[in-house]
């Protein structure tokens, strides 16, 4: 019994100086020890929270509350901000270049090319879209290019954050996939992650012609938005990821072998993305 109040008063002790050492009480040095578990109604939180900085990529954390709020969530300002660090969510506001949407930016908006357009071949027109994936303790982003005549994925990259690192990373495997002609169009909307000054220069330098969405029109980008509900309902929603890493191989494999590959497209003729355009090419 003396040796165990021995140990417990010399751990105690431990514990004081290391308190004193990082400025951290005792009760705030227990719970970075032992992390909490995210409860099932922060978890629903997150989950709006991370629809409306897709939806509404401009939005600060206040804006962001304000949301919240609106949709029925009780909740305050520190509470949203802490989530937001905690999900990566405030690294896309400290860019140097602003939201296309904001009436106030300085970067173009291009004009919607794909809405006329109806390609004929492969490498006519590309699509590109970017949508939240909700892990257990996280979420992570998933920017995915689609060749609109094929509808197979040609580009793809998972991440963390919403920076255009994420979109450029996808795109940078599409054109080493394809390695497309001049004259080619690529659509997406107008998030700050494709009106970036890095995402328009690589496309201006392989001398793609950019195109964009109208304002507040989500069925501009149908294809892409059609391909993220089947990415969701027959991959996403029926696994359960450890990780990001496992989550990256998951959806990796369903990207690459299945959608590509094997799944049966029914404006395609019931045949996969991959087959139709060898069928083209015969």
């Amino acid at each position: 019994m003396f040796e165990e109040i021995r140990d417990a008063a010399a751990k105690g002790q431990a514990v004081s100086a290391l308190c004193q050492m990082t400025g951290l009480n005792r009760a705030g040095f227990y719970r970075l020890k032992t992390p909490r578990q995210a409860l099932p109604v922060e978890m629903e939180i997150r989950d709006e929270m991370q629809k409306i900085a897709v939806e509404l990529p401009s939005y600060g954390y206040r804006r962001i509350t304000a949301e919240l709020r609106k949709r029925g969530f009780v909740i305050n300002r520190k509470r949203v901000l802490r989530m937001m660090r905690e999900d990566n969510l405030l690294c896309v506001r400290r860019r140097k270049f602003v939201v296309t949407t904001d009436s106030r930016h300085h970067l173009p908006v291009y004009p919607n090319l794909a809405g006329q357009l109806k390609p004929a071949a492969i490498n006519q027109l590309w699509v590109a879209d970017i949508t939240y994936i909700r892990l257990r303790v996280e979420f992570v982003y998933l920017a995915v290019i689609l060749d609109a005549y094929s509808r197979r994925v040609i580009g793809w990259a998972l991440g963390r954050t919403l920076e255009a690192g994420l979109t450029i990373a996808a795109l940078a495997r599409a054109l080493a996939e394809r390695k497309p002609e001049s004259g080619l169009v690529h659509h997406s909307d107008r998030g700050v992650q494709y009106a970036s000054h890095e995402y328009t220069k690589l496309l201006k330098e392989h001398q793609i012609k950019i195109s964009m969405s109208r304002k507040g029109n989500p069925y501009d980008n149908a294809a892409c938005e059609s391909f993220m509900k089947t990415l969701k309902y027959e991959e996403v929603y029926r696994n359960e990821y450890r990780d990001f890493h496992d989550a990256r191989a998951s959806i990796g494999e369903f990207l690459e072998r299945v959608y590509n590959r094997k799944r049966l497209h029914s404006a395609l003729g019931y045949v996969p993305p991959a087959e139709f355009e060898n069928g083209t090419k015969l």
